[in-house]
């Protein structure tokens, strides 16, 4: 993104990451809001530099509690809007920083600190999705497990005018129970089981990324392979997990069609 850009960052994991000044860990100027308001101040601030003649880069940096749910209202009228931001949500599906407490992005049978020891009943919100049915500029998914496509991604989201959303799935360590060495394993898994799909969103064409399509045209890793991994889903039995199973195959029947694939 360059040097010239502001941050616009919520209560989340990033907020203690980057310090207290002057020891910060973070190279360029960040802008602490409260949860709900990430979009709303990334429209003032976007507005103020819009007034002061700079092209400064304004970016919207939330995690899926701050997105999915406390900030959703403020995202979706910035979108409606058609504000000149990329709003960035980094998915670890949970309020990991307050103590691992389920979230909208939470996936079904999952368990939290606040669900009950079945796992979470519900299925996990599409964010991405919802985003897309506002028609902005962009939408991509992105991995931290895939940082090259996540790179080429924000350039692209740089490079156009209005509004762009990010979506990163971020493995969670503690949150997710599994070993740090792991995690950036569990993430190429999440992809390859069909789990957490890659692809952009542009002009009302959807297109695969180049992971999610070879697992398309070459066949899917099995979910249990990637649900094993993870302490949070180890009270699944069998039967469950193949109802997991048969939920992506579903997904990806949909989406072949949506790629044109099927």
């Amino acid at each position: 993104l360059g040097r010239d850009c502001i941050f616009v960052v919520p209560p989340s994991c990033m907020t203690v990451m980057q310090g207290l000044y002057p020891v910060s860990a973070s190279q360029f100027p960040i802008f602490n809001c409260t949860f709900a308001s990430t979009a709303a101040v990334a429209t003032g601030v976007r507005a103020a530099m819009k007034r002061l003649g700079r092209k400064t880069q304004v970016v919207a940096w939330a995690g899926d509690g701050g997105t999915a749910d406390i900030g959703l209202q403020a995202l979706s009228g910035a979108i409606e809007r058609g504000e000149d931001f990329i709003y960035i949500c980094y998915d670890n599906e949970a309020y990991m920083n307050t103590g691992v407490q389920r979230s909208g992005t939470t996936p079904c049978s999952s368990l939290t600190t606040t669900t009950p020891y079945t796992g979470k009943a519900q299925t996990a919100k599409d964010v991405p999705a919802i985003v897309a049915a506002h028609n902005p500029t962009y939408v991509a998914t992105c991995s931290a497990a895939y940082p090259l496509d996540f790179h080429d991604k924000l350039l692209k989201a740089k490079s156009l005018p209005g509004f762009k959303y990010l979506h990163i799935q971020t493995p969670c360590p503690p949150g997710w129970g599994c070993e740090e060495r792991m995690s950036i394993r569990i993430g190429q898994m999440a992809v390859e089981s069909g789990l957490f799909v890659l692809y952009e969103l542009q002009d009302g064409v959807k297109t695969l990324s180049e992971p999610s399509a070879r697992a398309l045209k070459k066949g899917r890793r099995p979910v249990a392979d990637y649900l094993k991994l993870q302490v949070r889903f180890r009270h699944l039995n069998e039967e469950q997990v193949d109802q997991l199973q048969r939920q992506v195959d579903a997904t990806w029947q949909r989406l072949a069609r949506e790629v044109g694939e099927g």
